[in-house]
Parts: structure tokens; C-alpha cells; sequence
């Protein structure tokens, strides 16, 4: 019987496959591309690394550590990188660059490969004042190989180019293109004089059979007072992974979303068919039938659907899946070969078949209650209804299942339940709004409105009204996509960088004292603007609260792994001094110091760092300045907006604390012609090698074309939840046609003619979708306020415009598929509809 149903539907067996086909798609797409992630990154990991370990620091090696690195076991290899930024130019032609200097020592990588080009440029690097420079490099420069390009006071041969290195992530190279050279000459270069911000990295290869995390964790206690890192494949795998499945993560819920659209969409072809099928019910139930037999039947017919739906969309994200490494190509770290992953196609149909189901056995489970006089009473009075308790099951089983498959996609039970929580809220929410319509409508119809729009808005409350039905199934849809955009663009904005047209676009740091003066001298006479001189005095943490770092680094290196915070401990900050706050900060604990007032020792901290360092108003912290130490005292914490071109620091001290401290200065102009920036840079090199120059307008393209990458991920996924939820429209909305046409018919019988029949279409439409529109639109603003509050601890913006335009899109969605459900409703004949009834 089942099969005779859904053979004399092909329309309803068609929609109601396809919502389930393009969610489970999704489903499977996306986890299918998490586990191929998985996999490549375990498998790349040691060449992301290009060692078992290595062990780095701001400082270079002591004499204790270099016999440390001496008491590796036995046959260990080691090489060695020197990391800093520095600017390049070409004495031949014009333009200069940033550049990310690494400085070779030993045969590196261990694992994996350099690839280079000409291919033996690599192996040929250490035979003299040879320099590998990244493809972009020779176009920024109009170089070519066999030019000669100027580092600080050296000069070298550009023999090759790279094409690929471990730990190749397009972010860490967005401060400017890498340079590969020999680390003998790098005295020659004068650039690692004070203020440089360099990095030393020695590289392991272990013996075979010996365990790199256990090596770690013995020598992670002894180098931990060194204020050294020490790094594992292991480690690197797992934090990687980390990184990576909140972006999976993320789109696994953009995937689940477009399911649970599918699942309204069942839900309301569900309501279809049972409200077509009530008589034939009630004459199975005359025949007798039992009401479980009837409930049978349909859940059948619903499950089978969903099995062919579940089944093709399982098929169609394989497909789909193949495209994602593509999409998101220069983002990831690791080469993603895609391959079929069984366990996420059994899941992603498990799940399409469960939601299928579970949304069908809501309306379905009424059909135990059409009762047998149903098949006389059915044309001359509305169905009836009851309490029927065993309508619990279902919903609690939808709520445990929603959870679960939350869980399942982010790997957290509260958020999953914070999840389910919401989606759970927001139909409540609509189920609210539209209960008040009807009781609205019914009790204030304006009488001396015109016939046309009396009869279209009584329709939302007559007998076997579609009310309920349409506000839940169109205003949960457009509340699902509008926090989809919503959250999409906060995070998003979050990392595009602001300002506006005047914020200084070139940054001049690492200027000595010696030289700020005719550096300052130097923009005047080119009459540039400039920021106010900032100076920046490096320095570590002595001790926190009276507890010194090396005994709060070795507590923190008997763990198993690394904590998250013991970089906040080790790590050398870049520290200024001031007498007022920045446009780009904002105190939100304690208080500023007076100006001119006795506020020496006084530092004011930024809130994420006071946080790691578990730090309060009123703590001491010691610095290391240089090998002064430096008492101070927090007396703010400041929230501050990094995204803003402005010199932003961890920590701000009192005037009259660091005066007499080595430092160096920062100060920014703008330069609004590309040329005349280049012109000014290169002037800039070849006069202070040692001052290095960021073009803030190539950085900010740089992070853009990263952002644009992951933003095109996340709106590849959200296109299919804009599929599922126009099919989701269309089959909200073909849950009234039956009950019109035959409406339709009886107004043209009496007289009606088309026009106004469409006039009244168009005012219950029109209706429905205003009131969807307008409750999903307020439910989409607070879900998308809580997630960027609660979830990502970030700003929140309403991009007001883009909601109306999305609000509009569903009213006119609405009124457009009403109208077409509403063909036939002027298209046939009135005497052939009724006597099909």
C-alpha cells in the first residue's frame, strides 16, 4: 500500500527526496573532507615539521643549551634556521620588499622536500652567497634569476625560486615573501643588531626507534628556564587538527543546518499528505484497519523516501566532495587527496534516514487518530483533534537526535545541546507569533477593508487553516539562513582589517635612536604625514606575583603536552610607554594614569594576556629589561582592537619608568600612490638597512585573499542550505493548494473573477511572509548576537540593509510560490474541481 502512495505522488516523492538528498549532501561532503584532512595531516605531519622535534627561542643559544643540543642521543642530526624580517631590493631596478629571512644551517629538511626551481637550486644554496626567494619576490622587484639583491650591507646571487617547503601556510608568510640563504653570511648582513626580532631554531632527527614526544618532555623540564619551545610532530599534528576542525566544525553545522531545513521540508509534505489522505484513512479505519497499521503505512512510505534521498545525496556529496580541497587551495597546510570515507557516507545516510523519519512522524503519528465517522464527517466540519501523549516521543527523540548530531559536528555536548537549545527556542518562538496572528486576524479584521483583502486574511484562520504549518516551515528556514549570513559576516569581519580611507598604509619600525632624527628628517622633506614617534622597548617576564618564570615554566613543563599559556611566560614582549590611551583600546577594568602625576612603575595590560598570566588589578610583575629589573604594578586591563593599523601593545607602562631603556621607535605615514610608496621604501633601504618598511596595503591583500579562501568554503556549503530551503519553500507552501483550489473554485462559481481570486492569494501570502520574515529575521539578529558573544568572544555588527534585503527575499519568495501553487486555482474549471470532491 505504501508503494501504491508513493507511486500515485511522484510530485511530493520528488520534493521530499530532494531536501533530504541536498542536506544529506552536504553532510557527507563535509565530513568526508574532515576525514581525508585527518588523514593527510597525520600522514604530512613529520614533513610539515621537516624534523622529529626542534627547540626554539627568541634568543640565541646559551652555551648550557648548546650542550644540551650536545647530549641528544646518539646519532641524532641536527640542522638549524635563523628566522627574521628584513628588507630586499635589487640594485637594478626599483621598488623594495619586506621579506621573511631563513638563514640555513645543516642539511634541512629532514623530512619531505624543498622544491625548487631549477631543481638542484636547493642543493647548490650553501656552495656560496646564494639566496632561494619566493616566486612573488621576483615580480614585486621585476627580478629575474642570476640578479644580484641587496640584504642589509650584503649582497647575493638569486640562483632559484621555491615552489614548495614545510610548513608552507599561506598566513605565516603574509608579512612578506620568504628568502632562503646560506646562515655563514648573515654577519655580513648587520642586520641582527638590537631590536632585531629574530628567531633561532634548531632541528632534530632522531636515531630510528626513538621516541621524539619522550625526548621532548625530558628536555622540555631542562630547556623550560631557557625560555625555549620545544616542538614535536606529535604536537604540531594535534594542534593542527585542533585549528583545523573548528573550520570543519563550522561548516559540519552549516551541513547539519541544510539537513534540518531538509527535515522541515519532510515535515510539511508529511502534513500534505496526511491532510490529502484524511478520508481515505478514515475508510481503511471503516474497513478495519488499525490506527498501527495506518501509522505503519505512512511511516513507511516516509522512511522509504527518505532512504532514496539519504541514498542519492550520499552519491551527490562524494561528488561534491572532490571540489573542497580545490576551494579551499593556498589556505591548508597539508595536500588533501580526496577519497570515499565509508564511515561519513553510513553516517550522512543514517542520519538523512533518521531525520527523514523523525520529522515525518510528527504529523504522521495523528493518522492514529482519524477516527472511521471521519469518512462522513470529513466535507461538512474541520477535523478534529486531540491530546495524544505519544506525540512526546517523537519530539523528544528530534530534540536528543539534533543534539547528538550537533555533538557529532563540533565534539561538544553543551554546545551541541546549546545547539539543539536554540533550534528548539526559535520554533516555539514561531509557533508563538503565528498562534497570535490567528487570534489577531480573527478578532480585529477590519470590516471596511476591501472584500479581496478580507477574505485572503480570514483564510488564516478558517477551519483546516495553514497558519501554523507555513509561519514554522518558511520563518524556521529563513531564521536558519539569516543567522547562517549573519554569523558568516561577523566572522569575516572580524579578521578584515580597518581604519578607513586616511589610516597611515606604511609602517616604519626598528629606527634607532641614532637615526630617528634623519628618518624624521627624511619624511618631512618628502612631505609625508606621520604618526606620532612610538618607542619600543623589548623585555621578558622576570616574575609574576612574586614567583619567578623559570620555576613557572618548569612547573608547567611536567605535563604531558605544553599548556596553551606558557607562551604569554616565555615569549619576549615589545613594550612602550605613554601618557594617554589610544583610539584602538578601551579600559574595561581599573583606571588610567593621571598625566604628570607620580605614576612611575604603573603598566596597563591587555585583557586576553592579563587572562593567560592570571593576572588582577594590583599584581606585580617583574621585568627583564635588558637584564634591569623592572618592578611594576597593574593598575588597568585594556581591551584593544588589533584589527586597527595603530601601534597596539600587550603591555603600556607609566612615563617615567623606561626612559633610560634601550629601545628602538615605530611611526607610521601614508603614501597613496603605489609608486611613490615603493620609491620612498627603496630610498628608505639603501640609506638604513637595518629599518624595515610594511606596506600595510600588501598585507591587508594578503590576508584578504586568505579570508576570501575560507569565506568561499563557507559560502559553498551555504549554498546548500539556500537549495534545501527554497525546496522547503515550495513544499511549506503547497500544504494549502488542495485546500485553494477547491476554494478558488466555489468564488467563480458565485462570480469571482481571477483578478480578485489572486488578490486574495496574494493577501494571505503576503501575510504569512511579512509575519516569517519579520519574527526570523528578529530570532536570526539574537542567535547571531549570542554565537559572536558567547561562542567567538567577538564584536558584533548588524548589517541592516543586507537583512531587509534577505527579509524582502522570503516575502517575495513567499508570494512568488503562492502564486504558482495557485495556478491551477484559476486555471481549471470550476465545475471540474467540483466534481472531483
Amino acid at each position: 500500500m505504501a508503494r501504491r502512495e508513493l507511486q500515485a505522488a511522484p510530485r511530493r516523492r520528488l520534493l521530499l527526496t530532494g531536501t533530504i538528498a541536498v542536506g544529506v549532501a552536504a553532510l557527507v561532503a563535509i565530513n568526508s573532507f574532515t576525514r581525508n584532512l585527518e588523514e593527510s595531516v597525520s600522514r604530512q605531519a613529520r614533513s610539515l615539521l621537516g624534523a622529529d622535534l626542534s627547540i626554539a627561542g627568541r634568543q640565541s643559544f646559551s652555551p648550557r643549551v648548546e650542550a644540551l643540543l650536545d647530549s641528544l642521543p646518539r646519532n641524532s642530526v641536527t640542522a638549524r634556521i635563523t628566522s627574521f624580517s628584513a628588507m630586499a631590493y635589487v640594485p637594478r631596478t626599483a621598488g623594495t620588499r619586506l621579506v621573511q629571512v631563513a638563514a640555513v644551517v645543516g642539511r634541512f629538511p629532514f623530512y619531505g622536500e624543498i622544491r625548487t626551481r631549477p631543481l638542484r637550486a636547493w642543493a647548490q644554496l650553501q656552495e656560496g652567497h646564494n639566496i632561494i626567494v619566493d616566486p612573488a619576490l621576483l615580480t614585486a622587484l621585476a627580478a629575474q634569476l642570476g640578479d644580484t639583491i641587496a640584504l642589509g650591507e650584503a649582497r647575493f646571487v638569486i640562483t632559484g625560486t621555491i615552489e614548495s617547503a614545510p610548513s608552507d601556510v599561506g598566513f605565516r608568510f603574509a608579512f612578506g615573501p620568504r628568502v632562503y640563504l646560506p646562515a655563514r653570511y648573515l654577519e655580513e648582513t648587520r642586520l641582527l643588531g638590537f631590536g632585531a626580532r629574530v628567531q633561532y631554531e634548531a632541528f632534530v632527527k632522531l636515531p630510528a626507534g626513538t621516541s621524539a614526544q619522550s625526548v621532548a618532555e625530558r628536555y622540555r623540564r631542562l630547556l623550560a628556564p631557557e625560555r625555549l619551545r620545544v616542538r614535536t610532530v606529535a604536537e604540531d599534528q594535534r594542534n593542527l587538527n585542533d585549528v583545523l576542525t573548528r573550520l570543519t566544525g563550522y561548516l559540519g553545522l552549516v551541513a547539519l543546518i541544510a539537513l534540518l531545513l531538509g527535515g522541515v521540508g519532510v515535515a510539511s509534505a508529511a502534513v500534505v499528505l496526511v491532510r490529502q489522505r484524511m478520508e481515505t484513512i478514515a475508510v481503511l479505519r471503516c474497513l478495519g484497519a488499525t490506527g498501527a497499521e495506518v501509522l505503519a503505512v505512512y511511516l513507511i512510505e516516509a522512511v522509504g523516501m527518505a532512504t532514496a534521498g539519504s541514498l542519492i545525496g550520499a552519491l551527490l556529496g562524494i561528488a561534491v566532495q572532490q571540489a573542497l580541497p580545490q576551494v579551499l587551495h593556498g589556505f591548508l597546510p597539508v595536500d588533501v587527496v580526496p577519497s570515499f570515507s565509508a564511515g561519513a557516507a553510513a553516517l550522512g545516510i543514517g542520519t538523512g534516514m533518521w531525520i527523514g523519519f523523525i520529522f515525518a512522524a510528527i504529523p504522521i503519528f495523528r493518522v492514529r487518530l482519524i477516527p472511521p465517522l471521519a469518512a462522513l464527517r470529513r466535507p461538512y466540519e474541520s477535523e478534529r483533534g486531540g491530546r495524544d501523549l505519544w506525540l512526546v516521543l517523537p519530539f523528544l527523540a528530534l530534540a536528543g537526535s539534533t543534539v547528538a548530531l550537533a555533538q557529532v559536528q563540533v565534539g561538544s555536548w553543551r554546545r551541541g545541546a546549546v545547539f539543539a537549545g536554540a533550534i528548539g527556542l526559535a520554533l516555539i518562538i514561531l509557533w508563538g507569533f503565528s498562534w497570535a496572528l490567528v487570534r489577531l486576524v480573527r478578532r480585529w479584521l477590519p470590516e471596511r477593508w476591501a472584500y479581496v483583502w478580507r477574505q485572503g486574511l480570514a483564510n488564516l484562520y478558517r477551519p483546516a487553516n495553514q497558519t501554523v504549518t507555513l509561519v514554522l516551515s518558511i520563518g524556521f528556514g529563513a531564521f536558519l539562513l539569516g543567522t547562517l549570513y549573519l554569523v558568516q559576516h561577523n566572522l569575516l569581519r572580524q579578521l578584515r582589517l580597518t581604519g578607513g580611507p586616511a589610516r597611515p598604509n606604511l609602517v616604519l619600525f626598528d629606527i634607532q635612536p641614532d637615526q630617528l632624527g634623519a628618518v624624521l628628517e627624511q619624511l618631512e622633506a618628502s612631505g609625508l604625514p606621520r604618526t606620532a614617534v612610538t618607542p619600543i622597548v623589548p623585555m621578558r617576564i622576570a616574575s609574576v606575583k612574586g614567583r619567578p618564570v623559570s620555576q613557572l615554566l618548569a612547573d608547567r613543563s611536567r605535563a604531558e603536552s605544553e599548556p596553551s599559556n606558557a607562551w604569554a611566560f616565555r615569549r619576549e614582549y615589545r613594550s612602550t610607554y605613554r601618557d594617554s590611551i589610544v583610539g584602538s583600546e578601551r579600559i574595561v577594568q581599573g583606571r588610567w594614569w593621571e598625566k604628570g602625576g607620580q605614576s612611575s612603575g604603573q603598566i596597563s595590560v591587555e585583557q586576553d594576556l592579563a587572562r593567560e598570566l592570571g593576572l588582577k588589578l594590583g599584581d606585580e610583575i617583574v621585568w627583564d629589561v635588558q637584564g634591569v629589573s623592572v618592578p611594576s604594578r597593574v593598575v588597568s586591563i585594556r581591551e584593544v582592537d588589533w584589527a586597527r593599523f595603530e601601534p597596539n601593545f600587550f603591555v603600556v607602562f607609566s612615563p617615567g619608568t623606561l626612559e633610560d631603556a634601550p629601545r628602538s621607535y615605530v611611526t607610521l605615514t601614508r603614501i597613496d600612490n603605489a609608486a611613490k610608496r615603493g620609491s620612498f621604501q627603496r630610498s628608505l633601504a639603501e640609506r638604513f638597512p637595518n629599518v624595515s618598511t610594511l606596506d600595510l596595503s600588501l598585507l591587508q591583500e594578503t590576508l584578504e585573499r586568505l579570508v576570501d579562501r575560507v569565506s568561499l568554503a563557507i559560502r559553498f556549503m551555504a549554498l546548500f542550505s539556500l537549495l534545501v530551503g527554497a525546496l522547503v519553500l515550495i513544499g511549506a507552501l503547497a500544504t494549502s493548494r488542495f485546500q485553494r483550489i477547491r476554494e478558488g473554485a466555489l468564488l467563480r462559481t458565485m462570480g469571482a473573477t481571477r483578478r480578485q481570486i489572486l488578490q486574495i492569494v496574494l493577501a494571505e501570502y503576503l501575510s504569512l511572509g511579512v509575519l516569517a520574515a519579520l519574527v526570523a529575521t528578529l530570532l536570526a539578529v539574537l542567535a547571531a548576537w549570542a554565537v559572536a558573544h558567547f561562542l567567538f568572544d567577538s564584536a558584533y555588527e548588524l548589517p541592516v540593509l543586507a537583512l531587509l534585503g534577505l527579509a524582502a527575499l522570503v516575502v517575495t519568495l513567499t508570494v512568488l510560490v503562492g502564486f504558482a501553487n495557485s495556478r491551477d486555482v484559476v486555471r481549471r474549471a470550476p465545475l471540474e474541481v467540483l466534481r472531483e470532491q
